[in-house]
């Protein structure tokens, strides 16, 4: 074999190393050679692996494992800084960490805007290389916990398993809550001590209750250095401190900070030499400006000695200004092409420029916000998102709100990309790069950590406005910040107010940049127009209200009414206005109550008039008023049409009500009777003969089409798609319609603009109103879409009309509440926090915006220096005096608010009663006195009070020359109270004057004059204005100070006041609450004598009567200010000040008396069962299970009462039942009831009752057992007045309750249960029930 050249001439062999068989490269010692120049080393051959022997074995274990000794590389001077000669250390046990992870070259994807211009010989574009670890590799694939997780198995990989960690969420990275949990000595920096002094030291690690003896530390000299700053601590090359993971010289600087004095300070390092017994610490160097606590240079990084600085409870966020980027570049329109030369999805049409935007910024792989209108194209940018999951080997995930939309978007998309779907009841193609799915199945999946988590790069949310859903809302919340932060985020909404602001959170939650985009601009404009008496009047178009449109509307309104003969007619409330709207609302009210969630027949917009006309009649008038309307769009070619009525009800009605009308041609009936035969095919015999398939197809045949949630499912399938086809001319429908299906029409109409929301009947809001308006007019088709709202015996006035139309959309508002099912499974994870959830929360964006804020602000509170208490007397008590001061000021105002309240008080508010009025300006309170109580003409009382805190002003008082100088003042007339109506004061002072008052006021008020030395006024005032009322009462001259305006009767009156000061207090007594007012109130009598004792307590402090005792307790305010802010900044930077935590401390306390968690918070096995619980209430389903309240009854009587879980309507008819399921449903109903009253004990606002009134509807029991025992449909449906859909709806649903139940009571180990559970799941999946949807399967 010929020689080999080496590089450089060196021999190497090759063998491999570590635990994964690296490949380890050795250089050899050369062979060396007569001429050197001219040969080449041998090529020596990689040995083979030496021959193992037992011994080589054993040997080889002991000396890895075995023998005791520290790891040279770990424990070497230059990774710890210096070296301790501590005994301790040979017994310590040395953690095992990890081996390092490999690093393998991967490709760099770039933009195709960003590439350069070399290609390979092929003209492809290669891509660069780079090596980098794995680790970097699996970011955001690493659990919240600190170790790898390991991948689940098969089974778990879409659905994830409640013993599965969930992964990191973005945002919480740096967070706190995510360190490691060290003992609190070890955060406080008492280790230190225990090391230096000796000590017995910690050994309690965090969660154990006990730990090991290692004895005491011996106290050891040491020595280490100091530097002035990090940057002379990295310019150190000699000791290669940069690599440390802890600097003990920043731990011992910022540990002993506040002893350091700065005088020496000192440009140099210097070695500063410590004595263990020495107490005080003299360290000369230089110093920070800035002061840092010892936990936040604990946290130092390995890299250097620079701190963590921002390592609040914000995470450690930038403090950007906003995360939102709404800046849209005309030139990324204008070059669109050039920017993405190679696009993952082509489209056959030009794109809009929000579209061109979203695509930009996808290829960038940044995070999107779309708002646009419905049918502006918003889909564009989720297919797109699918082309580059598909291009790049990942997975994208689109969720929706209702499973309709996610079973029409699978359609859809199926025939485009690789797609899969996950709802609750059906699973197909889950290894599908393309997803979809509810809302509610990602969050599990989060929440369950499902390892197909790691494949997905993008996250589209469709109708995010959806968040505004009281019920639902929180889901999306939940879903957002739980997003690991590997996955982008595309947001598709309508046009809301606050998009923004949404984006904003987003960002700052998930710390990545939301770009914004969208349009205002509607693809096919609309027109607004009234339907009144057959003619159509256009109220607004472009979004520019007509007035004209509607002044037309009500002259041809009162010219029919003006001309109409005789009586009353029928009226139908359309919308509400003036008195009108307030009687429809009564009789709305009543026929909701009367017929639950449908309305009756007198709350179809009916109202007997009294005057013979029946319901015939009416009926006969709604049709022909139908029948008036499609006619008219029909001339106009205004055709197809959605008809919104807000009840299933009033659509039945309608349509059947349209019996003569026939819209379809012959090619159009025979293609509706053969699609209706192929999809009802797959139905049973029993099942095809339902009277509501036979009642839609009749009207299918006809053109005409009904939708809301009381139909079958397959019905409701066989309209949606009927109509998209375009046969379908006139279709009755709820607002579901708009939300769950995209099916445009040329023309919309409003049956009226009141709907019941659940609670009550209201306006339509302008949010609502658009998204339905929005389904008018087909992009490609119109030009413009149409919009009618119906007039029947009224026109609506122009502002409702306004607000509806053309008001500002509903804001995006937070609806994020505290679930149990979500405390528990946060709970699972010790890392992960129930009050980083709340914080991240949408609800409490804008306080955590303003916490660094906050944090700067509590910084400098800290750093301002505090200012001393000299006391001259020794010892300062002024701390206790003033806390006494203080508390008694309490006590005083509340009982002067008291006092002045109570109607004893009032009869000494009389004329001449000295009072205490509170000061505006000086510290004193003012010294006044009543001159005038309040009468007919002045609501409050007239005062005269010293005000020694106004400067000397010019003589102003007037005299009996100037008023005359003003006779406008006695034009106002006088007035005199007659003396049935006279109150004490008057008729105990009229007698004082020389003459009887007349009860004018004469003076302008406020009026101030200024005798006796000192400056008065004289003003209304209110009585929650006094201080107190003193107990002395002076004989004054009402008339000489308001009416005659005497110079000589004020002076009198100030010095009669001043006189009451001349004995040393600065006031008179006040009256005693007890002896003169004669209060019996307990709360207030008690609070009097508190205030007392605290008078005799001031009294004996050192301080009462010190010269200096003002000043100092003006200081001691100040003092106590700065501390209650710093108190009040740091509560609210705390977790405490969030909005829910009351309610999290309750709800851990429910957890904690029912057992689902224990007193450590570890989630017990109960909580485990109530984690597995998503379709019903997860405490009442938990406490069913370990009562065992199944176990005794058969499979079909146990899915019969679980259906209580998941039945949503209220008001059915009453059920008829069987003993044991009476018994079954009265044992479950006094469960939820005591659960309630224990939610109630522990702060929760419930109401029992209504609590278990909520979570549990009986109303289908008896239907689901008659149906798991094998009844047929169409039997079980006279059982009930419930509609066919929502018997369907809820036995789906009870299906996956079933499998729910099923898990749980495998981790119950309870084998009977779990068989039971498949068993019930089985008999209820038959029929029409579980028919296959005809998106998946196709017609």
């Amino acid at each position: 074999m010929d020689p080999i050249g080496a590089w450089q001439e060196l021999g190497f062999r090759v063998g491999f190393t570590g635990h994964s068989g690296h490949l380890r490269v050795e250089p050899l010692s050369t062979v060396e050679r007569s001429n050197p120049l001219s040969s080449l080393p041998d090529f020596i051959l990689p040995p083979a692996f030496p021959e193992e022997t037992p011994e080589s074995i054993k040997k080889y274990i002991e000396e890895t494992y075995l023998s005791p000794g520290l790891d040279p590389d770990e424990f070497s001077p230059e990774k710890v800084g210096r070296q301790w000669e501590f005994d301790w250390f040979d017994r310590a046990e040395v953690p095992l960490e990890p081996s390092l992870p490999r690093t393998v070259v991967v490709p760099v994807w770039e933009p195709p805007f960003r590439r350069q211009n070399d290609v390979s010989e092929q003209g492809k574009w290669e891509p660069k290389s780079e090596e980098v670890d794995v680790s970097e590799l699996m970011v955001g694939d690493e659990d919240s916990g600190s170790l790898p997780r390991t991948s689940g198995s098969a089974k778990e990989f879409v659905r994830g398993s409640i013993n599965s960690r969930p992964f990191r969420p973005a945002g919480l990275d740096n967070s706190q809550t995510l360190n490691r949990i060290l003992p609190e000595g070890a955060s406080n920096g008492e280790w230190v001590h225990e090391i230096l002094n000796g000590g017995p030291p910690q050994t309690i690690p965090p969660g154990f209750k006990q730990g090991l003896d290692l004895g005491a530390f011996k106290p050891y000299p040491c020595s280490w250095n100091v530097y002035k700053d990090a940057s002379s601590l990295r310019s150190s090359s000699v000791e290669k401190l940069s690599e440390l993971s802890l600097q003990f010289d920043d731990l011992f600087k910022k540990a002993w900070e506040d002893g350091v004095t700065r005088e020496q300070e000192k440009d140099e390092v210097e070695s500063v030499t410590l004595d263990a017994e020495v107490d005080k610490a003299e360290v000369s160097s230089s110093m920070h400006e800035d002061e840092f606590s010892l936990d936040e240079v604990l946290s130092t990084k390995s890299e250097g000695s620079k701190p963590l600085i921002d390592a609040s409870s914000d995470g450690g966020r930038q403090q950007k200004e906003a995360w939102a980027r709404c800046r849209g570049s005309k030139e990324i329109i204008d070059h669109f092409h050039e920017l993405v030369p190679d696009m993952a999805l082509q489209f056959p049409f030009e794109l809009d420029a929000f579209q061109k935007e979203a695509i930009y910024y996808l290829e960038k792989g940044e995070s999107v916000f779309v708002a646009a209108h419905t049918s502006a194209g918003k889909t564009v940018v989720a297919e797109y998102a699918f082309a580059l999951a598909s291009k790049h080997c990942t997975r994208a995930v689109y969720t929706a709100p209702i499973k309709t939309i996610s079973n029409q978007k699978y359609r859809d998309f199926c025939g485009k990309f690789d797609v899969g779907l996950l709802t609750g009841d059906v699973t197909l193609r889950p290894e599908a790069s393309c997803l979809i799915m509810t809302t509610e199945i990602l969050r599990s999946m989060l929440y369950r950590g499902a390892d197909i988590i790691r494949d997905i790069e993008w996250v589209i949310f469709d109708e995010v406005h959806y968040v505004n859903d009281a019920e639902r809302g929180v889901v999306w919340e939940e879903v957002i910040i739980m997003l690991p932060r590997h996955i982008n985020i595309i947001l598709l909404s309508a046009t809301v107010p606050n998009t923004v602001e949404f984006a904003d959170w987003i960002g700052r939650t998930k710390q990545k940049e939301i770009r914004v985009t969208g349009t205002t601009k509607r693809p096919v404009p609309l027109e607004h127009c009234l339907f009144y008496s057959g003619e159509l009047y256009k109220i607004c178009e472009s979004e520019t209200f007509l007035p004209q449109g509607l002044k037309a509307a009500k002259d041809a309104f009162k010219k029919k009414h003006l001309t109409a003969v005789g009586g009353g007619s029928g009226r139908y409330s359309g919308t509400s206005a003036g008195h009108d709207g307030t009687q429809s609302q009564k009789r709305e009210s009543a026929a909701r109550l009367k017929h639950g969630s449908s309305f009756s027949k007198t709350s179809r917009g009916y109202q007997n008039n009294g005057n013979g006309q029946n319901n015939w009649e009416l009926r006969r008038a709604e049709a022909s008023m139908w029948l008036m309307l499609i006619k008219k769009l029909s001339k106009n070619s205004l055709l197809p049409v959605v008809i919104f009525c807000f009840s299933k009800n009033r659509c039945d009605k309608s349509a059947d009500n349209m019996t003569g009308t026939d819209l379809t041609s012959s090619s159009e009936k025979s293609e509706i009777r053969v699609f209706c035969d192929k999809a009802f095919s797959r139905l049973k015999g029993s099942d095809r003969n339902l009277p509501q398939v036979v009642r839609v197809q009749n009207l299918l045949r006809r053109g005409i089409g009904v939708h809301h949630a009381g139909l079958l499912p397959i019905v409701k399938e066989v309209v949606e798609m009927l109509f998209c086809r375009g046969v379908i001319k006139v279709l009755f429908s709820t607002e579901t319609f708009a939300m769950g299906v995209n099916a445009p029409a040329r023309t919309v109409v409003f049956d009226t603009l009141r709907k019941f929301d659940g609670k009550e009947f209201r306006q339509l809001l302008p949010g609502e109103y658009t998204q339905m308006a929005g389904r008018a007019g087909r992009r490609g088709l119109d030009k413009i879409g149409t919009v009618v709202l119906m007039c029947r015996d009224e026109i609506p006035g122009d502002r409702d009309l306004k607000h509806v139309i053309v008001g500002s959309a509903t804001r995006l508002e937070s609806q994020f509440r505290l679930t149990y099912i979500m405390i528990l499974h946060l709970l699972r994870v010790e890392e992960l926090k129930v009050e980083d959830m709340l914080k991240r929360s949408f609800a409490e964006f804008h306080a955590q915006k303003k916490l660094p804020e906050m944090q700067e602000l509590l910084k400098r509170k800290l750093n301002q220096p505090t200012k001393d208490i000299e006391c001259i007397k020794g010892t300062p008590t002024i701390e206790e005096y003033y806390e006494a001061y203080s508390e008694a000021e309490k006590y005083s105002s509340e009982m002067s608010d008291a006092i002045l309240q109570s109607p004893s008080a009032q009869q000494f508010l009389a004329p001449g009663r000295v009072i205490v009025l509170k000061s505006e300006s000086a510290n004193d309170h003012l010294l006044g006195m009543i001159v005038k109580a309040p009468s007919a003409n002045y609501k409050q009382y007239i005062v005269l009070v010293l005000r020694p805190d106004l400067p000397s002003p010019v003589e102003n008082a007037p005299s009996r020359g100037n008023m005359q100088d003003k006779p406008s003042d006695f034009n106002q007339g006088y007035f005199v109270l007659p003396k049935s109506k006279r109150g004490f004061g008057d008729e105990y002072l009229t007698s004082v004057s020389a003459r009887r008052g007349t009860g004018a006021v004469n003076i302008t008020l406020p009026h101030r004059g200024f005798v006796s030395g000192i400056s008065y006024e004289v003003r209304e005032v209110d009585s929650k204005e006094f201080q107190c009322i003193c107990n002395t009462k002076m004989k004054i001259s009402q008339v000489g100070l308001l009416e005659d305006v005497s110079n000589a009767v004020y002076s009198k009156t100030v010095q009669m006041l001043l006189d009451l000061k001349s004995d040393g207090n600065k006031y008179p007594p006040p009256l005693d609450p007890v002896k003169d007012l004669k209060l019996k109130n307990v709360k207030l009598v008690e609070t009097y004598h508190k205030w007392t004792k605290l008078l005799e307590k001031m009294t004996l402090n050192q301080c009462h009567g010190c010269i200096k005792l003002e000043e100092h307790i003006k200081l001691a305010k100040e003092i106590q200010k700065h501390k209650q802010e710093v108190i009040d900044l740091q509560f609210k930077i705390s977790d405490e000040a969030l909005q829910q935590m009351p309610e999290f401390q309750g709800r851990i306390d429910v957890l904690k008396e029912i057992g689902c968690i224990d007193d450590d918070f570890v989630v017990q096995m109960k909580g485990r069962v109530a984690c597995e619980m998503n379709s019903g209430e997860e405490l009442i389903c938990t406490e069913c299970l370990f009562e065992n309240q199944l176990d005794q009854l058969e499979p079909e009587e146990a899915v019969a009462i679980m259906s209580a879980f998941v039945f949503q309507q209220k008001n059915t008819s009453e059920p008829s039942l069987t003993t044991k399921l009476s018994e079954a449903k009265h044992k479950l109903n006094n469960t939820a009831v005591r659960l309630g009253q224990l939610q109630v004990q522990k702060g929760l606002p419930i109401d029992p009752e209504e609590y278990a009134q909520e979570n549990l509807k009986f109303g289908l029991v008896e239907v689901v057992y008659e149906w798991a025992k094998g009844t047929p449909f169409a039997d079980i449906c006279e059982l009930t007045d419930v509609p066919e859909g929502l018997i369907v709806r809820t036995i789906v649903r009870l299906d996956e309750t079933c499998r729910e139940f099923k898990n749980a009571a495998a981790i119950m180990g309870n084998s009977a249960l779990c068989k039971k559970m498949e068993v019930a799941s089985n008999a209820i999946k038959r029929d029409i029930v579980f028919a296959a949807s005809l998106y998946i399967t196709g017609v």
